[in-house]
């Protein structure tokens, strides 16, 4: 195994290890207690974090890290705590979860009910953002970006006057954005680069790179293939065949049988195609569902574009069919009315960049800058996030175990820090977190809203950033990214090329530069449903280290790009992999869901019955919209922040 040779931090002197035993752990000021401790018998005023804390610079094994859910399971497992109280006065709001969601309800709850509110965010993760997480490499005095988690702004033309409205008051421009960036997705297509498919000697039989595969006609692309000759026929009738398989049903039958049938029991069963054909289109949703073909409705397939259904007689879905849903919910929604208006947005670090202008609004003097430009490269300080004299504050480091409306309609939150105890009572809650976990943290909530809840099952998935210390390979290999269906990353390829402030990505090829890896851990050919390949490859991936992780990122990148002079030694300069055992919210389909959920806003789906306001308690999260869209999160928020305070008759808007 070849030795990651990682790049400095931003202070050159966090390492991760120093990080876990110092910073994260660190005492206060003048005693052996922990700050939080502290705090609760009066000794210090704030559990402040220290001024070199700053964990977008840590390498290694980030997004879930150690450290950020180990209480929680201890918790599931049956754990209790005994706890003290924080010392603390009673807050108006505290939030369960620092991501876009949590922070966006901290937002909203303050602007309705007035800018002195005193909020208090809890989070389990060293750092904030939730799946929003930015990661930065450095190198020679300059910084390098890319996003860990949550991606881009999908389809901003769609957003809902919250969510839109939400972006402009926090500065987001979307023309000052296109007018710098409207070319970043064709700059490498400009300079002749094209994406690519490799097939890998364990899938396939042999090593086999084919450039600009999706840019040929089929008959060609498929002849450089290592596939055996059947299936390369089989392929190619896929593609080209005019033939009704649905004989005799209406359009509606049609319709109705592709919701019913995976598309690799269509392409296999159906059109009767060799069963190496549906590996090439493993990958295909891996980066919206989050499994192959094995779990996911033909019907999917066919309203994306995807071959097999030219002769079938069938209904195009209504236009405007769940257009006031966040997302482009991923094969449910007339799959071009999210490509008119604004393409997607997609910042340097993913919307971290958002999360970092809801910080600045929410806790002045964190984040420097004042600009949706400046605030990309802007200094952040975490010892400002938790001080007493914020209206708002935000505490790391801090796994929410109990959240419990009591009789006199205030709400008690316990959470563990430093494998420490405490509770907070606050006017209300928003528990901003995972649906899946909030009925270990509200016990009172009924049984059939707990059910609801816990339907969901999160997507297992790992985004991995890497720093090159140069760009040469891809050039001279001609591609801009490589989709290995077979591969352990399925997905690679070069960062956007972006211009935002005084954050410019690499123009010249000699310059370092960040390459995207996705790595979903589905169950192809497993028979598993989508949920239950969801659990499983969950537990594939928290026994995956580290080293796994790495050992195939350099052989994927030595195998594609070394017969072009790549040498991972020589140009790997650093790794980030961002694991998310629970990623993207889990979005309904017709093949393991009902139907009604699939194509209508019905109160029947279990995301609706789950996310009821109880008590003086109320739900906001991405889960809440069975949508994993960063639109969904903000509209979420929003609800639950309306919830609470029309609830308390405190403000009617």
């Amino acid at each position: 195994m070849k030795k990651n040779k990682t790049c400095k931090s931003r202070n050159n002197v966090i390492s991760r290890r120093d990080f876990l035993n110092g910073c994260a752990l660190s005492m206060a000021a003048g005693g052996s207690l922990p700050p939080l401790e502290a705090m609760a018998q009066e000794l210090v005023d704030s559990p402040t974090l220290p001024v070199d804390y700053y964990p977008p610079s840590l390498q290694g094994m980030r997004g879930s890290h150690e450290g950020s859910f180990e209480v929680a399971h201890a918790m599931r497992d049956g754990t209790t705590w005994q706890s003290v109280p924080s010392g603390e006065s009673e807050y108006d709001l505290v939030v369960v979860g620092g991501g876009i969601s949590g922070l966006a309800a901290a937002y909203f709850y303050r602007k309705q009910n007035g800018p002195d509110s005193q909020i208090l965010i809890l989070d389990n993760h060293d750092d904030f953002g939730g799946h929003a997480k930015r990661n930065e490499f450095w190198h020679e005095g300059r910084m390098f970006l890319v996003n860990g988690g949550t991606l881009n702004v999908e389809a901003p033309s769609q957003f809902s006057t919250i969510a839109a409205g939400l972006l402009w008051e926090l500065g987001i421009d979307r023309t000052r954005y296109f007018e710098k960036n409207r070319k970043m997705f064709s700059f490498y297509r400009d300079m002749g680069l094209k994406s690519s498919m490799f097939f890998d000697r364990e899938t396939f039989g042999s090593d086999k790179l084919v450039v600009g595969y999706n840019e040929q006609p089929i008959e060609e692309a498929i002849a450089q293939s290592p596939l055996g000759d059947d299936a390369k026929r089989d392929v190619i009738r896929l593609y080209r065949s005019k033939e009704n398989y649905f004989q005799g049903m209406s359009a509606e039958e049609a319709r109705s049988q592709l919701g019913r049938m995976s598309y690799r029991d269509y392409v296999t069963k159906v059109v009767g195609c060799h069963p190496d054909v549906i590996k090439l289109f493993r990958a295909s949703f891996h980066g919206s569902l989050v499994v192959a073909p094995d779990a996911i409705p033909a019907i999917y397939f066919r309203d994306n574009g995807f071959p097999g259904f030219d002769g079938l007689r069938l209904n195009d879905l209504p236009r405007d069919l769940l257009a006031n849903e966040p997302g482009g919910q991923h094969g449910r929604e007339n799959s071009t009315r999210a490509n008119e208006g604004d393409p997607d947005m997609y910042f340097p670090d993913g919307n971290a960049t958002i999360v970092r202008l809801l910080v600045r609004s929410l806790i002045p003097g964190t984040v420097t800058g004042s600009s949706m430009e400046d605030v990309v490269t802007a200094a952040v300080d975490y010892s400002m996030l938790d001080r007493s004299a914020n209206d708002v504050r935000l505490r790391l480091n801090s796994t929410v175990v109990n959240v419990n409306q009591d009789e006199d309609e205030r709400v008690t939150t316990t959470f563990v820090n430093d494998n420490r105890a405490y509770t907070v009572r606050s006017k209300a809650v928003v528990m901003a977190c995972w649906n899946t976990v909030i009925p270990y943290l509200c016990p009172q909530l009924s049984a059939k809203q707990k059910e609801g809840l816990a339907y969901g099952i999160k997507s297992p998935l790992v985004y991995t950033g890497v720093l090159l210390s140069n760009w040469q390979s891809f050039v001279e290999t001609g591609i801009s990214g490589v989709t290995a269906p077979g591969g352990f990353h399925t997905r690679i390829g070069l960062q956007a090329a972006l211009e935002m402030g005084d954050y410019i990505t690499a123009r010249s090829t000699n310059e370092p530069i960040v390459v995207r890896m996705s790595a979903y851990f589905d169950m192809l050919g497993s028979g598993l449903s989508r949920r239950e390949q969801h659990l499983e490859g969950r537990n594939r991936m928290l026994a995956t280290p580290f080293n796994t992780f790495e050992y195939h990122i350099r052989d994927q990148l030595t195998r594609v790009l070394g017969p072009s002079g790549f040498d991972d030694e020589r140009d790997i300069l650093g790794i980030t992999v961002n694991r998310w055992p629970h990623g993207y919210s889990y979005s309904y389909n017709p093949l393991h869901d009902s139907e009604e959920w699939a194509y209508t806003t019905t109160s029947e789906r279990p995301a609706i019955v789950g996310r009821q306001r109880f008590g003086r308690i109320a739900i906001a999260n991405a889960d809440a919209a069975a949508s994993p869209h960063t639109d969904a999160a903000i509209n979420e928020a929003y609800r639950a922040v309306v919830e609470l305070l029309e609830s308390n008759q405190a403000i009617s808007f």
